[in-house]
């Protein structure tokens, strides 16, 4: 049996509607509609602009249906974002993660109740200014909302009217015990939030309902929501060919997600003190990763060139600078991508310049040597990433699956090779819609029940890309 199913898959800066056929020998995904995701910078900060995103992912469902039948529907978004409800209404647009603002002003309040080596034990995740917990502390309207719904559950609730909370994308925001699976009532309660603001948790793979009739006749079908991974990370983990017990995964795209999947969370101290996270997978699987800074550099580095009319369109220059950076055969400096100074958008030469100056080392020069610097900053921090979840978890790696969109950029696959020092296996770049119409196609009963078997169909059916570590 082969099922056809459509996934609405939101990155932080895009988002498509893809189609997957799936069954147990055939997986294949072609899109039916990419748009745009940019922020709206507005008077009181930094926000998505949900509504137009959910009428793009409408008119690619639209399209999706009118391409044939489909049997269900599946939503993964970014992480962390939400929305705040009242009598079934939305209070305002979500905030984005990057608001500077918030940022500054959550975690401190949340620290003067408890500190992060508390919190630790009990949510399991690494400290990062965004987390919801820490947007809810800067949230004044957090104490007066109904119920508070992260944003692909959000766009699940205009579409079916039901209000859940898939478990892999509620473990990103501290308030889920990382031990059981719960909401944890009373860590809300610590932080003054209402009582009844969290929903029902679901898994992947539940029927969450039917669509609304007025959303059945906007885009012309019937197909039913099912729950997917809908941390966009978690369904990207299931379209890792992972076929060996000694792979790591590097999912990168504006962030780079680093980790193992375990059967049972890391909450050492030393974990914590690594800035190790443990989220949420799809079938109770642990993401064991660490968030390193990903593609967004480089593509806000050319967005900046593109704005002051130094270059084209970065979509058509990406593939000559990166030509350019490959050939470039003198040192460049490797700078410290981690540092929150490369965090909001911006003109990133300028920081990376500021950034040599005050550590004492020659900026680079050029458009082809500063990409080239970027290139090998990222592969040293994932590197190193790497290197640090198998000491923390004891696992020994000797392949590291990249994939997402930066598993087109060969340059940068072979430099973390090189600098990894083990063999990196590049691709699928879609894994998350992968792994997104694998969970629809599994509830269906068109493939095995087993994470190994999906894998396995996804290495058959999209062989990877190998890069060896070279000397250097």
């Amino acid at each position: 049996m082969t099922v056809r199913v459509a996934a609405v898959d939101l990155g932080a800066s895009s988002g498509r509607v893809m189609i997957g056929e799936v069954g147990p020998d055939t997986l294949r995904l072609r899109a039916a509609a990419r748009f745009p995701n940019d922020p709206l910078r507005l008077p009181d900060g930094l926000h998505w602009n949900l509504p137009g995103l959910y009428a793009a992912a409408l008119a690619g469902l639209r399209e999706a249906a009118a391409a044939g039948p489909l049997s269900a529907i599946g939503i993964d978004t970014w992480a962390v974002d939400y929305g705040l409800m009242v009598q079934g209404r939305l209070l305002g647009l979500p905030f984005h993660y990057r608001d500077e603002q918030r940022n500054r002003v959550g975690p401190e309040s949340v620290h003067a109740r408890l500190s992060h080596a508390e919190l630790y034990p009990r949510n399991g995740l690494q400290y990062l200014p965004f987390n919801t917990l820490y947007q809810l502390a800067a949230d004044p309207w957090a104490a007066h909302a109904e119920r508070l719904l992260l944003v692909p559950d959000l766009l699940t609730y205009w579409l079916t009217g039901r209000q859940v909370a898939e478990r892999t994308n509620a473990s990103t925001t501290g308030l889920l015990d990382v031990t059981t699976g719960r909401w944890d009532t009373d860590l809300a309660a610590r932080l003054g939030l209402p009582d009844g603001l969290f929903p029902e948790l679901v898994d992947p793979g539940t029927r969450i309902g039917e669509l609304l009739p007025h959303v059945r006749e906007q885009v012309g079908t019937s197909a039913p929501v099912v729950a997917v991974g809908s941390h966009d990370t978690a369904s990207a983990v299931v379209g890792v060919p992972i076929q060996t017990d000694d792979a790591a995964y590097l999912s990168l795209g504006t962030w780079g997600l680093v980790g193992l999947e375990l059967d049972a969370p890391v909450l050492t101290e030393a974990a914590r003190a690594a800035n190790f996270t443990n989220e949420g997978g799809v079938d109770g699987k642990v993401r064991f990763l660490s968030n390193v800074m990903g593609t967004w550099v480089l593509s806000e580095t050319l967005r900046s060139w593109h704005r002051a009319g130094e270059i084209g369109s970065p979509e058509d220059e990406l593939p000559g600078l990166l030509a350019a950076a490959a050939a470039v055969d003198t040192p460049v400096p490797v700078i410290d991508v981690q540092d929150p100074r490369f965090s909001p958008p911006g003109d990133m030469s300028v920081r990376i310049a500021a950034w040599c100056a005050e550590h004492g080392v020659a900026p680079p020069e050029g458009k082809a040597a500063l990409v080239r610097c970027l290139l090998e900053s990222l592969a040293v921090a994932y590197a190193d990433a790497l290197g640090t979840a198998a000491e923390l978890s004891g696992r020994s790696v000797g392949v590291l699956h990249v994939v997402g969109g930066g598993a087109r950029n060969h340059l940068l696959c072979q430099l973390i090779a090189d600098r990894a020092g083990v063999p990196v296996l590049a691709g699928p770049v879609e894994a998350t819609a992968l792994g997104n119409v694998l969970v629809q196609a599994r509830a269906a009963g068109a493939v095995g029940p087993e994470l190994s078997e999906l894998r396995a169909l996804v290495a058959r059916t999209d062989p990877p890309v190998g890069f060896q570590p070279r000397t250097r």
